[in-house]
C-alpha cells in the first residue's frame, strides 16, 4: 500500500486541471496578447480563470494578479509594496515563522535599509498580539504575517492583526500568505481587512507554476519583473495560459462541497493525533484543536532523527516531509519549531504529516499501523 501525506508539499493534480492544461497546450494554445482568435482564445482562458478565482473570494476579477506560484506572489506583495509605498516610512513587520519566500524578501529589505521588526510567537505558534502592538507606528508602511503555518498548521487571527494594524496606520499595507489556507479556510480579503493575499496553484491541486496575489483596488505595488505590461503592467511576461486555466479549475473545485470535506480532514487529523500519541516519545506540535488548520500535523520522536523515521517510512510506501519542503534538502534546524520553544532535543526529530481532499481513512491507518511499528524499533537506537 501507499499513503501520500505530503500535502502541505504539493498535491496531486486534479483530473479536471490536467483536461484544460492539455486542450490549451495543444488545441487552444494562442498567445493572449495576440489580436487574432487563437489569441482571444488564450486571453477567454485567462478571463475566466480570473473570474473563478474573484468568487471565492468574493473580490473584483481585476484585483486578481497571476503568478508563477506563492514564492513569487510573496516577493511582488513584499518588495513591491516596500518600494511603493517607500516615501511615506521604511518600517515593515513579519513574524518569526514565516516561509522562507516571506522571510527572504524580509532580509533583502533589511539589507537595503529597511527596519524590519520580526514578531515573536507562542507556544502554539500564534503570533504575540502586544508584540504587534508595540511594534505598529504611524511610519509602519507594511505587515506581512502567515495566515497558517507551513509546518505547524498554526492559524493566526488575521481579522484581529488587520484591526490592530488599521487603527494605528489606515494606510499601512498589510499582507497575509495564504499558501496553506486557501482551499482550506473560507477567506474573504475585503471583510477581514486583508490588503493583499498571497495563493499557490500546487498546494490545491492545481499544476506547479501557478499562483495569484490578491492586490486590493488602490493598493499600490511596483513591478519586480518588468517587460511587455502583462496583467495591467504588474507582471510582465507571456501568460502560462494552461497553468493559468488549470489554477481557475482547481480554484472552483477546491471550493465546492467545502463544509464536508473540511469536516472530513479534520476527522482523519482528529483520529491520527489520538492514536499516535498512545504511542511512547511520540507528541504533536501546535494546536491539537480545530484551532489549527485541518490538513497539517507536526509530529516529534524522541531519539529518532527526523531523516532517520522519514526514509523508514518511505520503505513502506508512506510518503512525509521533514519540517518544510522548500527547506528539506537542506538540513537546516527549523526557525519555527525554535521560535515555538521546541525542546532542543526534538528539533531535529520532527516530521510533517499532512493530508488532502484526496486523503482516505485507510492511508491514515496504514501510517498509524506503520508508526506503532516503528518508533518502538527505532528508539532502541536512540542516540546517547
Amino acid at each position: 500500500m501507499e499513503a501520500y501525506l505530503d500535502n502541505s508539499a504539493t498535491t496531486k493534480c486534479s483530473d479536471e486541471a490536467v483536461k484544460i492544461m492539455t486542450r490549451v497546450l495543444q488545441e487552444d494554445y494562442g498567445n493572449p496578447s495576440s489580436l487574432h482568435n487563437k489569441g482571444m482564445e488564450g486571453e477567454n482562458y485567462v478571463k475566466a480563470a480570473r473570474s473563478e478565482i474573484a468568487k471565492t473570494l468574493k473580490v473584483n476579477d481585476k484585483e486578481i494578479y497571476f503568478t508563477s506560484g506563492g514564492t513569487e506572489s510573496n516577493n511582488l506583495a513584499i518588495i513591491g509594496a516596500a518600494r511603493a509605498y517607500h516615501r511615506s516610512g521604511n518600517k515593515v513587520i513579519t513574524t518569526m515563522i514565516e516561509h522562507p519566500s516571506v522571510a527572504n524578501p524580509f532580509a533583502y529589505l533589511e539589507d537595503n535599509g529597511y527596519e524590519v521588526t520580526y514578531l515573536p510567537v507562542n507556544n502554539m505558534g500564534q503570533v504575540d498580539l502586544d508584540a504587534l502592538r508595540q511594534a505598529m507606528t504611524e511610519d509602519t508602511i507594511l505587515v506581512s504575517i502567515m495566515h497558517v503555518n507551513n509546518e505547524i498548521g498554526a492559524v493566526q487571527p488575521i481579522e484581529e492583526i488587520a484591526e490592530i494594524v488599521k487603527s494605528v496606520n489606515k494606510d499601512c499595507v498589510f499582507h497575509v500568505d495564504a499558501i496553506q489556507s486557501y482551499g482550506k479556510f473560507r477567506i474573504y480579503p475585503k471583510k477581514m481587512g486583508i490588503d493583499m493575499l498571497s495563493v499557490s496553484g500546487h498546494k490545491i491541486h492545481g499544476p506547479k507554476g501557478s499562483g495569484f496575489l490578491f492586490v486590493k483596488d488602490k493598493i499600490k505595488l511596483k513591478p519586480i519583473i518588468l517587460g511587455g505590461g502583462q496583467e495591467w503592467g504588474m507582471r510582465s511576461g507571456t501568460e502560462n495560459v494552461p497553468a493559468i486555466a488549470g489554477l481557475g479549475v482547481a480554484a472552483r473545485e477546491i471550493y465546492a462541497d467545502f463544509d464536508n470535506n473540511i469536516d472530513r480532514m479534520y476527522n482523519l487529523r482528529d483520529k491520527f493525533i489520538s492514536e499516535i500519541t498512545k504511542i511512547d516519545g511520540v507528541s504533536v506540535n501546535g494546536p491539537l484543536d480545530h484551532n489549527a488548520a485541518p490538513h497539517i500535523v507536526s509530529v516529534s520522536v524522541s531519539g529518532v532523527r527526523a531523516e532517520v523515521l522519514l526514509h523508514a517510512l518511505e520503505d513502506r510506501g508512506i510518503y512525509v516531509s521533514a519540517g518544510s519542503a522548500c527547506s528539506s534538502n537542506k538540513p537546516s534546524i527549523s526557525k519555527t519549531l525554535k521560535a515555538i520553544g521546541l525542546d532542543q532535543k526534538l528539533l531535529d526529530s520532527t516530521v510533517r504529516f499532512s493530508f488532502s481532499i484526496h486523503t482516505t481513512e485507510e492511508e491514515v491507518d496504514y501510517a498509524v499501523s506503520a508508526l506503532q511499528e516503528l518508533v518502538p524499533m527505532l528508539s532502541k537506537y536512540t542516540r546517547h
